[in-house]
């Protein structure tokens, strides 16, 4: 049982707090020297050093682990909070396809322990400019049509990206954003507009043609190879979901935009490749150019929810300086939907003024 604050002395509070910081951090590093040991005796690596590296959205941790002729990554999952067998799976699955990703060179799914290749440090975000952009791009674009060419998964089966789960991803606007991040309160009017606004976007959403979908396709999560090619991250959360759902991460990607006419030009590379690697069929560009809009209304609002959670639940701030660039995709795309103007409508009025002082 807690002690109670109101028991205690302010200097002898101020004590437990730095006592409990420290228990914290000792079962933080409870977790580092298991690792260090796993690779030291089940690996058989001589370890020279070990240093945490920038992650992702979750509750795992990456490790450069340095050895005397080579550096690898070591993947720190926590079985309570993350389930390996996903990224085991789509990695053999995207490996198969000939989808560039880490090689997984040991594992212990019973402790949620990972040895992979070593990608680098070089994100695709800081090497693109406008002269590098279109060659990234078309190479990011052929990878991605290998990727939604995958359909066997050893062991496992991609959840599909059905209403239920596009219910709880757009239910993070509210619940995060407007609510925790701006602290609105939701009028009534604002409550039924965002009902009627988000099955409008569902219904839009379940329209397109289904197939693997990495999720989070964007430039933090590919990385320039030293060949010069790509390699890809961050996929144990694909499913089965629309078609211009990776590509909306891509082109409409959170952290970095573009001008819109290059944007529908790289839509239109896609589409003719996907045309011919018969992944499309029957739908001409301009339709495919509004699944993409449409999709990205509904990409963009679930992710200011979830830069919100990042900031307020998990000590994420960073998070934050990101979220006016997917405000701004957001408003663009809810303005080329008539069926939507009721919604953009209600962000107006009630949504960014809080917005404008937060941001």
């Amino acid at each position: 049982m807690l002690p109670n604050r109101g028991m205690l002395p302010n200097l002898e509070f101020e004590s437990y707090k730095r006592l409990n910081k420290v228990t914290k951090d000792i079962k933080v590093d409870k977790r580092l020297t298991e690792l260090t040991a796993w690779l030291t005796n089940t690996c058989q690596k001589t370890v020279q050093d070990i240093t945490q590296i920038a992650g992702d959205a979750s509750f795992r941790r990456y490790f450069r682990v340095t050895l005397p002729d080579m550096s690898l990554i070591a993947m720190d999952a926590p079985t309570e909070k993350e389930n390996s067998h996903p990224f085991v799976a789509i990695a053999e699955a995207f490996a198969n396809q000939g989808v560039i990703v880490p090689t997984i060179l040991q594992q212990d799914l019973t402790n949620g322990f990972l040895l992979l290749t070593d990608f680098g440090d070089d994100l695709l975000l800081s090497a693109l400019n406008d002269e590098s952009v279109d060659g990234y791009y078309q190479q990011a674009i052929d990878e991605l049509l290998l990727i939604q060419q995958c359909q066997h998964f050893p062991g496992y089966s991609l959840p599909i990206f059905d209403e239920h789960l596009i219910a709880q991803e757009l239910a993070l606007f509210p619940d995060w954003f407007l609510r925790k991040q701006l602290k609105l309160s939701l009028s009534p009017a604002l409550r039924d507009g965002l009902a009627s606004a988000f099955a409008i976007i569902c219904a839009g959403f379940l329209a397109q043609p289904r197939l693997c979908v990495h999720r989070d396709y964007h430039s933090r999560n590919l990385m320039v190879l030293a060949d010069g090619r790509l390699g890809v991250l961050d996929f144990q959360d694909a499913v089965i979901g629309p078609v211009s759902y990776d590509l909306v991460s891509l082109l409409k990607d959170c952290y970095i935009a573009w001008p819109r006419t290059k944007v529908e030009a790289w839509v239109k590379v896609y589409y003719d490749k996907a045309l011919n690697a018969g992944i499309l069929t029957g739908v001409d560009f301009d339709e495919f150019l509004r699944w993409f809009d449409w999709v990205g209304i509904q990409r963009h609002i679930k992710v200011l929810g979830i830069f919100s959670r990042l900031h307020l639940r998990d000590g994420k701030p960073g998070y934050l300086e990101d979220i006016p660039l997917v405000m701004n995709y957001l408003l663009d795309g809810l303005q080329r939907f008539p069926e939507l103007a009721p919604f953009y409508q209600l962000l107006q009025q009630e949504v960014l003024p809080a917005y404008q002082q937060e941001f």
